[in-house]
């Protein structure tokens, strides 16, 4: 019974990996702020098919546990959703469409400066690039990359 669970979890991760390219569950291995590696606690990013919709999570690992530090479930055709942070308290909105062969996510919420993000995944599907852009409110753009392996 457990391996047929397996087998089906598994079979499923792939069908929703064969429609979308950025579906998958995604370990943060290098990070770089404005042109400066950053370390970071471990990150991953979790992007399930829901429906219609993606389920996107981004989940930190902090003393050993993973703690779901925000979330939100939008279609990929750039419609507004709730961002929530993992104590279910709405952060924000996001809206993600295509925009070519990559993603782009736009996060806005009251308080925060808007980021926008291009994320691109790699041609053999094991690598996805995340580069975002913000102004903070003093006037300074900073640019961001984070590299992620499919796991």
């Amino acid at each position: 019974m457990l391996l047929r669970a397996a087998t089906l979890l598994i079979l499923a991760t792939s069908l929703a990996r064969a429609d979308e390219p950025i579906a998958g569950k995604w370990l943060l291995k290098h990070q770089e702020v404005a042109g400066k590696e950053t370390a970071s606690n471990p990150l991953t990013l979790a992007i399930t098919r829901a429906g219609k919709s993606f389920d996107f999570a981004f989940i930190v690992t902090v003393n050993e546990k993973p703690v779901v530090s925000l979330k939100f479930t939008t279609p990929l055709d750039g419609t507004e959703a709730e961002v929530t942070g993992g104590d279910g308290k709405k952060m924000g909105t996001a809206r993600v469409s295509r925009d070519g062969g990559s993603y782009k996510v736009l996060m806005e919420g009251s308080g925060r400066p808007a980021v926008t993000t291009h994320m691109t995944v790699s041609p053999d599907g094991n690598t996805l690039t995340s580069e975002s852009d913000v102004t903070t409110p003093s006037g300074v753009n900073v640019h961001t990359e984070q590299i992620f392996s499919l796991q």
